[in-house]
């Protein structure tokens, strides 16, 4: 199965990205070729990974952000399924410690980057300093930042240095490819609901959650100009439609092949010593 992700990227600049739609026509056409299409996706991703691996050259970078119970962790857990967990460094980020504010704003997840050989998962990322903390000003405060850093044209600088910081990964080895899960509020009061009546989802329901989803037209807002501030060709954002998650499942797992093809990996070369080292070593057996 072949999907033309380039209809879900955001073009650098483009205006109003979030108005796509939260739901596409299915992208398969029963669960079993879903379930083909997907275990095609991991087995690739699985080898473009292990020659990232064997190379050590370059790293990936993946962000995933999305309203609550958009399904950043199912993604997750779906589509690396089939990636070496030596390989794969995945971190959830969520209120920054008071150590942390005593940092700049990209500093807690700096000290997360991928090694190289690595894909690094970001689960919420430093965008949460230009999304929640744009949407709960009062976050701000807490940051100690001096009154004139918290002057009105604080979210521009903001995504100017993300920008830049992401421009800084692409100069020293690392790709960075960013995913907007993109559901629509009716999708979330039934996600919502499945946890409350459900009671084998009860640990996933957090009330605060409610609170959040008070403020959706302000999230969609700080979404909207963010994406189309940061989305860049080093670090391109998908607007990914999440309503069915199995078409988000497929969509994101092509992008990340995609990616990784796009670095034309090799298996590293072996010197003339190191394999007259390695018959050596053969006829010793």
């Amino acid at each position: 199965m072949k999907i033309d992700t380039g209809r879900f990227l955001v073009k650098p600049g483009e205006r109003h990205p979030i108005r796509r739609p939260t739901s596409i026509d299915d992208l398969y056409s029963s669960k079993d070729e879903f379930i083909e299409a997907l275990n095609a996706h991991v087995k690739r991703l699985g080898e473009l990974q292990e020659l990232l691996y064997a190379t050590k050259e370059r790293a990936l970078l993946v962000i995933l952000q999305g309203m609550d119970t958009a399904g950043k962790d199912g993604t997750i857990r779906h589509v690396m399924a089939g990636v070496s967990p030596q390989s794969v460094q995945v971190w959830s980020f969520g209120k920054p410690t008071d150590a942390e504010l005593l940092h700049d704003f990209l500093w807690r997840e700096t000290l997360c980057l991928p090694d190289r050989g690595r894909i690094g998962i970001f689960n919420r990322s430093y965008y949460e300093e230009v999304l929640v903390v744009r949407v709960h000003p009062e976050l701000l405060a807490r940051e100690g930042l001096a009154a004139r850093a918290r002057r009105h044209d604080i979210w521009q600088e903001r995504f100017t240095s993300i920008v830049e910081f992401e421009r800084h990964l692409s100069h020293n080895g690392t790709r960075v490819v960013k995913f907007f899960l993109h559901i629509s509020r009716r999708e979330q009061r039934k996600r919502l609901l499945a946890r409350l009546d459900d009671p084998s989802k009860h640990w996933k329901f957090n009330p605060g959650d409610i609170e959040e989803r008070r403020r959706w037209s302000r999230y969609m807002q700080a979404y909207d100009e963010c994406l189309s501030a940061t989305s860049t060709g080093r670090a391109p954002w998908y607007v990914v439609p999440a309503d069915d998650k199995k078409n988000a499942r497929l969509i994101v797992s092509q992008a990340i092949i995609e990616t990784l093809a796009a670095m034309k990996l090799r298996i590293p070369r072996v010197t003339p010593a190191k394999a007259r080292e390695l018959r050596a070593i053969r006829s010793s057996l």
